[in-house]
């Protein structure tokens, strides 16, 4: 990944995890980055007393061997669980939340719109009601009912970008 890429992946991550922490209904820890970490990652304990985390990552980006790779980030709830262990002092804690786990797919100016629907996603999950989902910010390449049986979703334009062979005519533009 070059330079400015790293950059805006940590200011969009900094920017994310500080929005999330503050909008959730209960604590959140933000890890910074380690020797046993790849990236800083949000943390939470849910009503049933599981470790949950939240990673904003980069999926694809440009670098020094290939400058035009499309720059597109993933956010990942409760994926490779086995990587965090930390909690706050205090907190009760009955192991990480192996039940749930997602992946959104966006591009960089796309990621900030969505922590309103990943909030109301992880809140929809954790009282057991899917139904309360909100439409998203941005077109899925699934559709939104489709969320809550998948466990990976992309928005229109992170895929189109990630996949133009697969549509050759189509314009990102807007």
């Amino acid at each position: 990944m070059n330079p400015e890429a790293k950059h805006i992946v940590n200011e969009l991550r900094h920017k994310f995890y500080t929005n999330f922490a503050a909008a959730m209904n209960m604590p959140v820890l933000i890890t910074g980055t380690s020797y046993s970490s790849n990236s800083p990652i949000a943390s939470w304990i849910d009503r049933r007393q599981r470790l949950n985390y939240i990673n904003v990552y980069a999926y694809t980006a440009p670098d020094e061997f290939v400058p035009f790779r499309p720059f597109i980030l993933r956010l990942a709830i409760n994926k490779s669980a086995g990587r965090v262990t930390v909690t706050r002092k205090g907190q009760v804690c009955r192991g990480m939340n192996l039940m749930w786990d997602f992946e959104l797919t966006v591009l960089p100016k796309e990621i900030l719109d969505f922590l309103p629907w990943i909030v109301n996603l992880v809140e929809a999950h954790d009282k057991g009601s899917p139904l309360l989902l909100e439409s998203p910010p941005h077109s899925f390449e699934l559709n939104v009912s489709e969320v809550k049986l998948f466990n990976n979703a992309w928005t229109e334009k992170a895929w189109l970008l990630a996949n133009p062979t697969m549509f050759p005519n189509s314009s990102l533009s807007s």
